[in-house]
């Protein structure tokens, strides 16, 4: 009976949510800008790909030996981004909050990273990710040019900002410091990508906030 009650508050929440005109407006509208964003990734990616850049001198990178973690890169981002969705599901809030943030988050980068044209760095191994992948136009198709700023650690930082639990806060913010050095270990991204995650996610998560408020 106690689920049973849990799902029927669950679905009046949601319910009153979508009663709400400012809401309903605010989700169509940012699930359809996103869904143009994502789109729009594989042709802009290849492009990128394709243009010269400027190789940045990194000392941090050159003190690090060059290691795959594709694995565990994937398993902490897929199994966080499933906590997500199922913290999503339970809150109509977050979800507004998560898809207005994530939405100005991926403009941003697509902005950073056509105006700050970068070569790969020096040792990076290509991740191996088959859902993040479909995003770059195929599991076989690496790109290496989308730099500055980082996506994975955006993302890890971004839930973890989302997030209200004092539990999943915890769990994603030691995932966001894993993921920032994994990827600077793999050598996916130059330091300066990394930490330049860090505050503008923040910008975009208080933007996102302030937008998603209905």
């Amino acid at each position: 009976m106690q689920q049973k009650e849990k799902n029927r508050l669950l679905a009046l929440e949601w319910k009153k949510a979508w009663a709400n005109a400012s809401f309903k407006i605010k989700t169509v509208v940012g699930s359809f800008l996103l869904a143009l964003v994502l789109i729009s990734f594989p042709k802009f990616f290849a492009t990128i790909e394709l243009r010269k850049g400027i190789d940045l001198s990194d000392i941090v990178l050159e003190q690090l030996p060059s290691f795959d973690l594709s694995i565990p890169i994937f398993l902490l981002i897929w199994s966080t981004a499933i906590l997500l969705i199922r913290r999503i599901i339970q809150s109509p809030a977050l979800y507004l909050q998560f898809l207005m943030s994530f939405l100005l988050l991926c403009i941003l980068r697509i902005v950073t990273i056509s105006s700050i044209p970068l070569n790969a760095p020096i040792g990076l191994i290509p991740l191996k990710d088959p859902i993040s992948s479909l995003f770059y136009g195929g599991k076989e198709i690496f790109i290496t040019k989308d730099l500055f700023f980082s996506g994975h650690t955006a993302t890890q930082f971004l839930m973890f900002l989302s997030f209200q639990k004092k539990g999943d806060r915890i769990i994603t913010g030691i995932t966001s410091i894993a993921i920032a050095l994994m990827v600077l270990i793999q050598h996916i991204h130059y330091t300066i990508d990394v930490i330049a995650a860090f505050p503008l996610t923040y910008i975009v998560y208080l933007l996102g906030k302030k937008i998603s408020t209905y």
